[in-house]
């Protein structure tokens, strides 16, 4: 019977979902749900001083926005600690882990040694084999019987074949602090086994402890998962992604007015590619996806391309997405009549859902004020009074529907060009320059809305 391919996202709840988390999520979920297998997600919340409830719940909330279900309720480690002292107590009681009593005293003397001696810093394996009356007053860590020689070689789905030699970054570790609270690498080890993890996706930061976590499984008898070691997103700089290249706060790029689906099309091209293809729906990943295409070079992060795909969804999902995602940013577009015409409108020239709300209203409400700059340059004593023609023919109009030939015969009428009107109709009615094409603002708003906007207009504008 072929093994289920299982893989799982760990993030720490210590702050906010980072975009290159989700991306490593990403790539977790898309795995298992093209091979029908699961995805599951643990909360590594065993340093209860740094942990908080806020930054889980600001987890799964980016999960929930993104659409990324996974299998099985959320494992928390924090309600495991049992499970790690069973473990523990089974290495010490096979001989495989040992009690150590160094003092601060000691490992202090020891890191002053090794560092004159301009040596690696690593303890020295004092308590291996200890076998005396242990001293009084200290606390004992548990550290693992590491291999002292030979290298530990793994293949790695992204990077190929990996060795490390085990003088150079191996000693005997430390796998439950002197309080008795096990060490991330050991936490990692039993949760990834007994939750059945076959495929382990993860950033590139976490190849230094795959050494070991190799050690620990072996020592507990575990089959070692298949690692993917992903390369890190770069900022336009070529430096590591932080906060001074903008964004990387999943749930601000929400704030911002990106689609979730713009996200995640981004983020899987950060290091993923198809032949040229682009765009990729969710579906289309979960067919397409495989771990062994990803880069092994690092990506680099490029707003502008962001930008560009929350553009095309933006023109391209149906009415009833763009308003649900409106809808979370607290803006309903669907309580207005004619909501899909104006979403039309507008959906062709935005870039993020932020200039949909703000054109949409700069349209479905009235003007508190006009652009100064915009009157200067656009509007003079002639072509108001234009306007106020213009208005009160359209006034008889109360039928009209095409307003676009309305206008133009309106124009021909008065032996004036559509650019000496098409302005000050633009300003009078949205407050600004800026706007889709005026004849499809006039069929938005209807005559008699359009009429009293532009009387409003005539009567502050003074010439």
């Amino acid at each position: 019977m072929e093994e289920k391919l299982v893989t799982r996202f760990a993030p720490s709840p210590t702050g906010y979902l980072h975009i290159g988390g989700l991306r490593t999520a990403l790539y977790s979920y898309l795995y298992a749900r093209k091979n029908k297998g699961e995805f599951l997600l643990r909360i590594e919340d065993t340093d209860l001083k740094r942990n908080s409830k806020e930054a889980t719940q600001a987890i799964l909330e980016a999960f929930k926005w993104c659409g990324l279900d996974h299998d099985g309720e959320v494992t928390y480690q924090s309600e495991r600690f049992d499970i790690y002292k069973k473990y523990i107590q089974k290495l010490l009681d096979e001989g495989r882990a040992y009690y150590c009593y160094m003092s601060k005293e000691e490992l202090e003397e020891l890191r002053a040694k090794q560092e004159a001696a301009k040596e690696r810093p690593k303890y020295d394996g004092r308590y291996r084999d200890f076998k005396g009356t242990p001293p009084q007053g200290i606390e004992p860590v548990v550290r693992i019987k590491a291999p002292q020689s030979g290298e530990i070689c793994f293949m790695d789905g992204v990077k190929g074949e990996v060795k490390f030699k085990v003088e150079d970054i191996l000693d005997d570790f430390i796998i439950a602090r002197s309080d008795g609270t096990p060490t991330y690498n050991f936490t990692v080890v039993i949760d990834d086994a007994l939750m059945g993890v076959s495929d382990v996706i993860r950033g590139d930061d976490h190849l230094s402890n795959t050494p070991k976590q190799i050690i620990l499984y072996e020592a507990l008898g575990f089959k070692i998962p298949k690692f993917y070691h992903v390369a890190m997103i770069h900022g336009e700089d070529g430096k590591k992604l932080s906060k001074r290249h903008g964004a990387t706060d999943v749930m601000e790029y929400k704030a911002m007015g990106i689609l979730p689906q713009a996200l995640l099309n981004f983020l899987v091209r950060l290091g993923w590619s198809h032949g040229d293809d682009e765009i990729f729906s969710l579906e289309d990943l979960k067919k397409l996806f495989d771990p062994n295409h990803i880069n092994k070079s690092a990506s680099c992060y490029n707003f502008k391309k962001l930008e560009w795909l929350n553009a095309h969804y933006i023109k391209t999902l149906p009415f009833e997405e763009i308003n649900h995602q409106l809808k979370e940013l607290g803006f309903d577009l669907s309580v207005y009549e004619k909501a899909e015409f104006l979403l039309d409108l507008l959906r062709e020239r935005a870039k993020t859902l932020l200039e949909i709300i703000s054109g949409a209203k700069s349209i479905i409400e009235v003007p508190k004020s006009y652009d100064e700059q915009a009157v200067n340059k656009f509007v003079n004593e002639k072509n108001l009074d234009l306007l106020k023609k213009y208005a009160n023919e359209l006034s008889s109009q109360s039928l009209a529907s095409d307003f676009e030939s309305f206008t133009n015969e309106f124009l021909q009428k008065n032996d004036v060009k559509l650019k000496e009107l098409a302005q000050p109709i633009r300003i009078a009615l949205t407050g600004t320059a800026v706007s889709p094409s005026i004849f499809e603002v006039l069929e938005f708003l209807g005559v008699e809305e359009c009429k009293k906007r532009m009387e409003i207009f005539s009567k502050r504008i003074i010439k």
